[in-house]
C-alpha cells in the first residue's frame, strides 16, 4: 500500500506493503468523494455512487462502487472513490456516537476527536484501523492506473492520521502541497500533523500559511496558539487563543476549544481567577465536552471550591468513563473532602483502566 514511496517514472507510485497499524495518536472535506480527474463523473455508475455519498448513503455507495470495480478493475477513479468512502465511513460512525461538542471539520481534528476515551473500545479501534487500511489499499490500486492528484494524496494522508502514523501523513501532505500550494486546508492538516510530531516551529509555519490563505480560519488560529505553547512561548499562545475567542464574539455557534485552551494555560500559570470565566463559558458552549468540565474542575479546586470541583469532575467522568486520569483526579477531590470510600473506588477504577489500556487517558 502507499507509504512514503517516490514515483516510478511519471506514471505510477512505487508500491510498498503497509506495515502493522500504529495505535491512534473532523467533517470530512466536501471534496472527499470527488475525483481529481476532470473526466470523472462521466460514468453513470460512479456518478450514482457520488450522488449517494452526497446524500450520506455510504453503504449504498460502497456497494455500487464495488460492483462497478468487478467489471472495471482498472478504473483509477473507481478505486479512489471507494478509498474515500471507506475513510468517510469511519467519520460517520464517530459522528453517530460522539459526545463531543462539535464534529471536527478535518482529518487531524477528527483524529483528536477519536482521542475521546469513549472510543477506547478495542473493537472500535480495530474496525477503524481496518477501514483505514482498506482505504489505503484502494488508493494504492488506483495509483497503478493514474498518478494521484493533490486531493488523492490528501486523503491518503488522512488515512495515515487515522492510523496514528504522522510521519507518513506529513510526507503525503507535503507532496500534495507541491501541486496545490494554495490549499489552506492542506496547510492546516500539515500543521496539525507537525504538532503531533512535536515539530512545533514547522507547525507554526504551516498554520501561518493557512491563515494567509484563509484569514478567517478559526481552528488555524487557536492551533497556532497550541504550537506556540509547545515551544513555551506563552504570551504568543495566549494572544492566539484570545484572537480566536474574539473572532467568534458575535457568533451564535461558538467553538469552545480556544476558551478551554486559554483557561488551561492560565491555570498552568497559577491564575485560576483569570481562567475561571473562560472555562465557565466553555462549559456553556459545549456542555458535553469532558475537557471543559475537567479544566473547570481544576479551576474550582485551585480556588478551594471543592463542591463545585467535585461536580465538574463527576461530570467529566460521566462523559468520558474510560479515562483513567479523570477517575484519579476525582478520587483526589473525594479524598480532600474526607470521602475515603468514594476516593478508593475512583483510585481503583483508575488503576484498572490503566492496566487494561495503559496508553489511554494520559
Amino acid at each position: 500500500m502507499i507509504r512514503g514511496a517516490g514515483f516510478v517514472g511519471a506514471v505510477v507510485l512505487l508500491l510498498v506493503p503497509l506495515c502493522c497499524a500504529h495505535s491512534p495518536g473532523q467533517s470530512v472535506p466536501a471534496s472527499v468523494e470527488k475525483s481529481a480527474n476532470p473526466d470523472a463523473g462521466q460514468d453513470a455508475a460512479l456518478g450514482q455512487a457520488r450522488m449517494l455519498v452526497e446524500q450520506g448513503k455510504l453503504a449504498e455507495a460502497e456497494d455500487v462502487v464495488q460492483k462497478y470495480l468487478t467489471a472495471h478493475a482498472n478504473s483509477a477513479d473507481g478505486h479512489y472513490l471507494l478509498g474515500s468512502i471507506y475513510f468517510q465511513e469511519v467519520h460517520e460512525e464517530v459522528r453517530g456516537k460522539s459526545s463531543l461538542p462539535r464534529v471536527a471539520e478535518n482529518s487531524a481534528d477528527f483524529n483528536a476527536g477519536l482521542a475521546d476515551p469513549k472510543f477506547a473500545d478495542p473493537k472500535f479501534k480495530e474496525a477503524k484501523e481496518a477501514k483505514a487500511k482498506a482505504s489505503l489499499a484502494e488508493y494504492t490500486e488506483g495509483a497503478k492506473y493514474r498518478v494521484p492528484g493533490a486531493f488523492e494524496l490528501k486523503v491518503v494522508a488522512l488515512d495515515y492520521i487515522l492510523l496514528g502514523d504522522y510521519p507518513d501523513a506529513d510526507k503525503w501532505l507535503t507532496r500534495a502541497l507541491q501541486t496545490a500550494p494554495a490549499d489552506a486546508e492542506v496547510w492546516y492538516d500539515l500543521g496539525r500533523t507537525k504538532y503531533n510530531e512535536n515539530r512545533f516551529e514547522e507547525a507554526i509555519d504551516a498554520f501561518q500559511r493557512c491563515l494567509k490563505l484563509d484569514a478567517a480560519n478559526l481552528r488555524a488560529e487557536y492551533n497556532l496558539g497550541l504550537a506556540y505553547q509547545g515551544l513555551g512561548h506563552m504570551e504568543d499562545a495566549a494572544a492566539a487563543f484570545r484572537n480566536a475567542i474574539a473572532r467568534q464574539e458575535h457568533k451564535l455557534n461558538q467553538d469552545a476549544e480556544p476558551f478551554i485552551d486559554l483557561g488551561s494555560l492560565l491555570l498552568d500559570e497559577n491564575r485560576a481567577h483569570d481562567a475561571l470565566p473562560y472555562l465557565v463559558q466553555a462549559v456553556e458552549i459545549s456542555p458535553r465536552a469532558f475537557r471543559a468540565h475537567e479544566q473547570l474542575g481544576r479551576a474550582y479546586e485551585r480556588l478551594d471550591q471543592m463542591e463545585k470541583a467535585q461536580a465538574e469532575f463527576e461530570k467529566a467522568v460521566e462523559l468520558a468513563p474510560l479515562n483513567p486520569r479523570l477517575h484519579y483526579v476525582l478520587g483526589q477531590v473525594y479524598r480532600k473532602e474526607g470521602l475515603a470510600e468514594k476516593a478508593k473506588v475512583e483510585f481503583d477504577r483508575s488503576s484498572e483502566l490503566r492496566r487494561d489500556s495503559p496508553s489511554e487517558g494520559r
